[in-house]
C-alpha cells in the first residue's frame, strides 16, 4: 500500500472509539509483564550507556534506571522512539553542521529533513489507529532533535492536515494523501497583525458569489495580513484561512475556515491575487519560515468551505447544525485546544533536555571541597540541588500530565467526529478547554524558568552556544505566546471555575465534570475551612500533604475572585471592566493553582497505583512530593493570608521537606536523567554527554568549532592596514 493510500485509509476511515477503547491508550502498565534490567543487560531497546565518569553516580542510585524507562515509556514506545533516533543518527541529512547556517540554507535544509522524515515513514496505519501517543512522540522526538523540523512537520501533517479532517468533510479529504506525499505543503492560517488572543476580531473576509459559486476572500489591509504563519513564508502552497464568512444580502455568520491555494506547487510563485513573504529572522526556530499574506479578492471553489460546523447552499443560504454561536465558534477553533496541548508537551521536552544537561554536568564538574587537594562534584552542594532538582521532578509530573491530557483530547475528538451531542461531550470540550488553556502557561513558564536555572547553573560552560541551553531557551521562548498569550489564556480557566460556582449558586447543581478535575469542589464550603497540621518535615514527604493543601488553595482563591468579581459588579463596572479588574491578583492565581492541582493530583495517582513495581515507588514519591511541595511553596503568601498557614513554624516545616527531598532524590538525579535523556547525539550537548567525560567532550568540542589551526580570515587584511592605524591613533 502507497502512503498515499495508507494515509486516506487512516483519515477517512478513523472508527469513532468509546471510553473503553482510550482507557486501554492510558500510559502503559508493564510492570507485570517485565523482568527487571541492570547494567550490563543485553537489550537492543535500552543498551548500556557508555562507561565514564558518570558511572559511579549510575551506581549510587536506589533503583534500576531501565525498569524505571521500561514502566515509564512502555516496551513499544521505547523501540518507536529507537528507531527515530537511530535514523537521524545514521542519516547524513541530519549531521549537525559546524557553525551557525545562514538563513536561507537553515530553511532549505530543514525543508530538506522535514520531506525526509516522510520518506522515514514512522507511523503506520494501525499506529495512528491503536496508538495516538506515537503521533506525539514523533513530535516529540523531531523537537529533541531540533524544534525548527519538529514543528515544520507538525504544522504540516496536524495542524494543517487535522483542520481539514476534523473541521472538513468527506470532499476535502482529496487533500489527505497529497499532505502525506508532499505534494501539497500547509500551514495554519488565524492570527493577524492587529488580531492575535481576539480571533472574533479577525478582518480577512469571505464573500459568497451565487453567480459562480465561488467564495471571495479578501484582506481589506495589511492589519488584515495573515501574519506569524509558520510554513508560510517560504514553503506553504496551501493554507487553512480563517475569514468572516459573509452570505448575500451582507449577513455575517462568524469565523470560519477556507482552504486557500498560496502557491504554485511546481514553482512555488503565489497564486493571483495573493501576497505572501517572510517575515524574517525571530529570536528562535529560525529553521521555520514564518510569514505573511494579504489576499485581494482572490476566489475559490464553494467547496473548499471547511463545512464541519457550517455551510453554504449553492443559492447561497448557510445551513448549520450548530444552533449557538458560541458552540460554533468553539467547534471552528476546535483544533487550538490540539495545539495548546501540544505546546505543553514541547514545553516539557525543552525542560527535560536542559534538566538533562544541567544534571550531568552537576554530577562531573568539581568545585571547591573539605581540603585544597578534594574538590567534590557541585551537585553536592545542597543549593545547587534545589535549584535544578525541583525542576527534574517537574519535568517528570508535567510529562504524565501532558500525556494524560493529550488522551483526554483524543477522546474529545473522537466523539466530535462521531457527532456526539450528548450533554457530557460539551461538558467535557469546557473542561478540556479550561484545562489547556492553564497547561499551556505552566508548562511553557516552568521550562522557560527552569532552563534559565540550567543555564546559570552550568555557569560559563552553560553560556557557551554549542552546549545547547540557549538555543534551548530561545526555541522555548514563543510557546509563551503562540496559540494564545498565557496570561491571556489564564483567563479562559479562570472564567469556566468562576462558571461552577455561579451555576452552583443559582440553580443547585452539583460541582463534577467528566474527567473530575473539579469535583472535590463540591465540597468548597467545608475544604475552606481545612489547616495545615504538619509538625516536621517527615510529616510532608508524600504528596497527600502538599495534595490537600492545593484543593484549600483553589477554593480560597476561587472564593476571593468570586467575591471581587461581584464587588466590581456591584460597585457599577460592566462585565468586561469587572472581569478585568479581577485577574492580576485573584483570577490569574486560581487558574494556575487549579492547574497545579491537577498535575501534582495526576502524578500521585499514577505513582502510587498498585501496578508500580516496587523497586520505583520510592524514587517516584520522592518525586511527587518534591514537585507538589515546590510549586506550593510559591503561594506561601497566600496560604499564610487565607488562614491555612499560622505560625513560622508551617512555612519552615515545607522549606526544611523540599531540602529534605532534594538530599534524598540527589543520588539518585543521573540515573533519573538517563531514563528522559535522548542519546548523545540528538541531545548535541558537549556537557551533557552521558559518559561524563566533561573536560574531554569539550575541548573536541572545541577544537572543531574554532578550528584552531588555522589563522582568521581577516587577520590578513588587518596587518596590511597596520601602518594606517597606527597613524591615525598618532593623530588623535
Amino acid at each position: 500500500m502507497s502512503r498515499g493510500r495508507a494515509v486516506n485509509a487512516c483519515c477517512v476511515r478513523w472508527p469513532v472509539r468509546g471510553l473503553a477503547s482510550r482507557r486501554a491508550w492510558r500510559i502503559p502498565k508493564v510492570a507485570g509483564a517485565m523482568a527487571p534490567l541492570g547494567e550490563g543487560s543485553d537489550d537492543p531497546v535500552l543498551p548500556d550507556l557508555p562507561r565514564g565518569p558518570l558511572h559511579a553516580a549510575r551506581a549510587r542510585a536506589s533503583f534500576p534506571w531501565k525498569e524505571l524507562a521500561l514502566f515509564w515509556e512502555g516496551p513499544d514506545m521505547l523501540r518507536f522512539k529507537k528507531n527515530i533516533f537511530s535514523a537521524l543518527e545514521n542519516d547524513p541529512l541530519f549531521a549537525h553542521p559546524p557553525g551557525s547556517l545562514s538563513l536561507e540554507k537553515y530553511r532549505e535544509l530543514n525543508f530538506l529533513r522535514c520531506k525526509r522524515v516522510f520518506e522515514y515513514d514512522f507511523l503506520r496505519v494501525e499506529d495512528l489507529l491503536g496508538s495516538p501517543l506515537r503521533v506525539l512522540a514523533l513530535i516529540q522526538c523531531l523537537g529533541m532533535y531540533d524544534w525548527s523540523l519538529a514543528t515544520k512537520f507538525f504544522l504540516h501533517t496536524l495542524t494543517f492536515g487535522s483542520a481539514i479532517y476534523s473541521s472538513g468533510s468527506e470532499r476535502h479529504f482529496k487533500y489527505l494523501p497529497k499532505i502525506f506525499t508532499m505534494e501539497i505543503f500547509g500551514c495554519f492560517a488565524l492570527t493577524e497583525v492587529s488580531h492575535g488572543s481576539n480571533t472574533k476580531a479577525m478582518r480577512t473576509t469571505a464573500h459568497y458569489d451565487p453567480t459562480t459559486e465561488e467564495l471571495i476572500i479578501h484582506s481589506p489591509d495589511f492589519e488584515a495580513a495573515k501574519f506569524w504563519v509558520g510554513n508560510l513564508g517560504k514553503t506553504a502552497t496551501h493554507a487553512v484561512v480563517f475569514a468572516q464568512l459573509y452570505t448575500p444580502g451582507g449577513q455575517c455568520h462568524g469565523l470560519h475556515p477556507f482552504v486557500v491555494q498560496i502557491r504554485d506547487p511546481k514553482t512555488l510563485l503565489p497564486m493571483p491575487g495573493v501576497m505572501v513573504g517572510d517575515i524574517g529572522r525571530k529570536l528562535g526556530q529560525n529553521g521555520l519560515d514564518n510569514g505573511f499574506a494579504m489576499f485581494h479578492k482572490v476566489r475559490i471553489p464553494r467547496q473548499d468551505l471547511l463545512n464541519r460546523s457550517g455551510d453554504i447552499t449553492p443559492e447561497g443560504t448557510y445551513v448549520t447544525h450548530v444552533k449557538d454561536a458560541r458552540q460554533h465558534f468553539s467547534e471552528s477553533l476546535g483544533s487550538l485546544s490540539s495545539g495548546r496541548v501540544a505546546i505543553a508537551g514541547m514545553s516539557v521536552v525543552n525542560l527535560k533536555l536542559a534538566v538533562s544537561i544541567a544534571l550531568r554536568f552537576s554530577a562531573t564538574r568539581r568545585q571547591f571541597g573539605p581540603t585544597d587537594e578534594e574538590e567534590v562534584p557541585v551537585l553536592e552542594y545542597p543549593m545547587q540541588q534545589w535549584r535544578l532538582l525541583p525542576y527534574l521532578a517537574a519535568a517528570y509530573a508535567l510529562d504524565h500530565f501532558s500525556k494524560s491530557l493529550f488522551l483526554d483530547l483524543v477522546e474529545l475528538q473522537q466523539g466530535l467526529l462521531g457527532k456526539d451531542r450528548s450533554a457530557r461531550q460539551a461538558e467535557l470540550g469546557r473542561e478540556i478547554h479550561a484545562l489547556a488553556s492553564a497547561g499551556k502557561p505552566l508548562a511553557s513558564w516552568t521550562a522557560q524558568r527552569g532552563i534559565q536555572e540550567c543555564r546559570e547553573a552550568c555557569g560559563g560552560h552553560g553560556y557557551l552556544a554549542m552546549n545547547r541551553l540557549g538555543d534551548l531557551r530561545d526555541d522555548n521562548d514563543p510557546n509563551c505566546t503562540y496559540e494564545g498569550d498565557n496570561s491571556v489564556l489564564l483567563q479562559q480557566t479562570s472564567n469556566y471555575l468562576l462558571g461552577l460556582l455561579v451555576r452552583r449558586d443559582q440553580g443547585g447543581a452539583r460541582i463534577e465534570s467528566p474527567l473530575k478535575t473539579v469535583d472535590f469542589l463540591e465540597a468548597y464550603p467545608n475544604l475552606l475551612g481545612h489547616r495545615f497540621e504538619g509538625s516536621s518535615p517527615e510529616d510532608c514527604l508524600d504528596s497527600s500533604v502538599p495534595l490537600a493543601a492545593y484543593e484549600w488553595l483553589v477554593c480560597y482563591l476561587l472564593r476571593e475572585s468570586y467575591q471581587k468579581l461581584n464587588q466590581e459588579k456591584q460597585s457599577g463596572s460592566n462585565d468586561f471592566e469587572a472581569r478585568n479588574n479581577c485577574q492580576v491578583y485573584c483570577c490569574r492565581p486560581l487558574a494556575l493553582a487549579f492547574l497545579e492541582l491537577t498535575v501534582v493530583r495526576r502524578f500521585h495517582e499514577h505513582v502510587h497505583q498498585p501496578d508500580v513495581p516496587s523497586p520505583l515507588r520510592a524514587v517516584l514519591g520522592r518525586l511527587s512530593a518534591l514537585y507538589a511541595l515546590w510549586s506550593l511553596n510559591q503561594h506561601t503568601a497566600l496560604l499564610y493570608r487565607g488562614g491555612y498557614f499560622s505560625g513560622e513554624q508551617a512555612g519552615k516545616t515545607v522549606e526544611n521537606a523540599i531540602l529534605a527531598l532534594c538530599a534524598q532524590l540527589k543520588d539518585d538525579a543521573v540515573a533519573l536523567v538517563d531514563v528522559i535523556a535522548p542519546p548523545d547525539s540528538i541531545l548535541n550537548s558537549p556537557i551533557g554527554r552521558a559518559d561524563g567525560e566533561l573536560y574531554k567532550n569539550l575541548w573536541s568540542a572545541v577544537l572543531q568549532e574554532s578550528k584552531v589551526l588555522e589563522r582568521a580570515s581577516w587577520w590578513s587584511e588587518f596587518s596590511a592596514n597596520k601602518p594606517v592605524i597606527g597613524s591615525l591613533k598618532s593623530k588623535l
